[in-house]
């Protein structure tokens, strides 16, 4: 049998009976033997005082409860990248691939391409360079210089010709004047030349460098690329069924058709490899935070977290066929007998009250809908009816136009935000202030969708204002009044650190799941598109109460 040193045994043989299926890695809630798993994990990184600072910068880490061929029930631990400038630590599963590894070709390939960087480097900051450059600079500004000067004296002595023509001349004299004339433009065109050949002949030292280092960079860009692809053809990703898989073969049927950088170190993947390798039976998994968040996602210190979708759902998708894996919570069609909430409804439009975990409009996995509903309720509607759209998980009002014409005109008062909006929302945590504004720009995380990101490059503006109603048990109760409409923008404003940093209870994706998210559209206000009246709609959240020991305000 091969070396399982990795596996730790629990303190206790009291245990949680094991799950029948594996966790679903990206909507779950920790099973009791990975919450235990990752509390011994909690322990133990505590005792090591030298990584304590760069734990304090935020890690993710991860456990895999596994059984072993004995029938004894253990678990794995795992940290995604690498930690302390290593990926071999003992408490740890190794990596799939060491990249590492001081003898390794990677480091032999990373050393290539370091040296080639030296070199352009080198050359870039080089006296000759810098002279050459310079001298260009120097010629093509005196040649713009001269040319303009002999423009100009050609120009004056035109004027000054015509003004003789507009005298008495003689045809000798004015033969004179023609002959002045094409040797003054003969002149401007020789001098064009020569200052041409001057900035030729100072540009070729110039040209030669700089070819030099386009080669240079040609040669790292390749270089670069061929290392990346012996990297992933290294990671010889199992299943459950003993099937391998290089990452470029995973990766090639995916949108991107190429594995991103650090495909394969994540904690989840490293797990079932080793697990996989040393005959361990994967019976249930959990990634959680350690540290501060980082600033382009939100993470919470002791939280789980989903697998990320960019570099994690395709690998995993390999690796865990053969095991009996957990259905994904939300292809659950909870609502296909609920029926609709009709809050309001006139001649031309009507309002919804749509309950949490029902979709807005059809999604891929064929779920009811409002919009589904709303057709079969309203036969002989024309148009789109949705108007605008609630998050599968979040509750509340929803308005639909029952004409084409009227859901234009509604979908213009979204887009000029003459619909005024009100949401409230049970935070996890205590707010210290009972008003402000938010003001966060968001864009997608590519590599984690659908979760959005904050970001002052790319994000798209996004403003909420929020005002505390009430403080009890540790959670805040708030209104928020969104100023524009981004996907998720009241739930990363409310969990990012730059934000409230009080997650909304039950929000899985930035925060901790609990029964549902407790996020309702409670109030819309705006202008009738036919009646020209004021039209306030109000229907407040029926939140259920928090179940006795609330996921949300537990560590794992």
């Amino acid at each position: 049998m091969e070396c399982t040193d990795k596996i730790h045994f629990f303190a206790t043989d009291v245990l949680p009976a094991p799950p029948e299926e594996f966790t679903y890695p990206f909507h779950y809630t920790p099973h009791p033997l990975t919450e235990l798993a990752a509390q011994e994990v909690e322990r133990y990184l505590e005792t090591q005082s030298e990584w304590q600072e760069e734990l304090k910068k935020g890690k993710m880490f991860g456990v895999l409860i596994v059984r072993t061929p004995e029938g004894r029930t253990g678990y794995l631990a795992a940290f995604s990248g690498n930690l302390a400038g290593r990926n071999l630590h003992d408490f740890f599963v190794p990596p799939v691939y060491d990249l590492l590894c001081p003898d390794g070709v990677f480091r032999k390939g990373e050393q290539r391409i370091s040296d080639i960087n030296a070199r352009i480097r080198q050359m870039e900051a080089s006296d000759e360079y810098r002279i050459c450059r310079r001298q260009v600079e120097e010629v093509q500004a005196s040649a713009t210089a001269q040319l303009a000067a002999a423009k100009q004296a050609l120009k004056e002595a035109k004027a000054i010709r015509q003004a003789k023509r507009n005298t008495v001349l003689d045809e000798a004299e004015l033969e004179a004047l023609v002959r002045e004339s094409q040797f003054q433009k003969a002149e401007l065109k020789r001098l064009e030349r020569r200052l041409r050949q001057e900035v030729e002949e100072k540009t070729r030292a110039l040209n030669n460098i700089e070819q030099t280092i386009a080669a240079l960079k040609e040669e790292r860009k390749k270089s670069s690329a061929e290392l990346q692809r012996w990297i992933f053809g290294q990671f010889q990703m199992l299943n459950a069924n003993g099937e391998k898989k290089d990452l470029c073969e995973i990766f090639k049927d995916t949108p991107q058709g190429t594995p991103p950088a650090g495909a394969g170190e994540c904690a989840l993947p490293k797990l079932l490899q080793y697990a996989y390798q040393n005959h361990l039976y994967p019976l249930a998994m959990g990634e959680f935070w350690w540290g501060m968040s980082p600033k382009d996602e939100i993470r919470h210190h002791g939280h789980f977290y989903p697998s990320c979708k960019g570099k994690c759902e395709p690998i995993l998708k390999h690796m865990l066929v053969g095991l009996k894996v957990e259905k994904n919570p939300l292809d659950e069609n909870i609502h296909s007998q609920t029926p609709l909430d009709i809050v309001y409804e006139d001649e031309w439009i009507v309002m919804v009250n749509k309950p949490a975990g029902m979709l807005s409009v059809p999604g891929k996995n064929d779920l009811n809908s409002v919009s589904q509903r709303l057709n079969e309720y309203l036969p002989h509607a024309t148009g789109p009816l949705i108007v605008h759209r609630l998050d599968m998980a979040t509750s509340g009002l929803l308005l639909a136009a029952k004409s084409k014409e009227i859901h234009q005109q509604l979908q213009a008062l979204f887009e000029t935000r003459n619909i005024h909006k009100r949401y409230t929302a049970i935070l996890d945590g205590i707010l210290p202030l009972d008003e402000g504004v938010i003001d966060l720009p968001l864009c997608l995380n590519p590599l984690d969708r659908p979760r959005q990101m904050v970001d002052y490059t790319y994000g798209k503006p996004a403003i909420t204002r929020y005002k505390v109603n009430k403080r009890e048990n540790g959670k805040t109760y708030v209104d928020f009044f969104p100023q524009t409409g981004r996907t998720h923008q009241l739930r990363v404003h409310s969990a990012h650190p730059l934000g409230l940093n009080c997650p909304i209870t039950g929000d899985e994706l930035y925060g901790r799941k609990s029964t549902r998210l407790y996020l309702h559209a409670a109030e819309l206000s705006f202008v009738h598109p036919v009646t020209g009246k004021l039209l306030t709609i109000q229907k407040e959240a029926d939140f259920p109460p928090f179940p006795s020991g609330d996921l949300s305000s537990q560590l794992p």
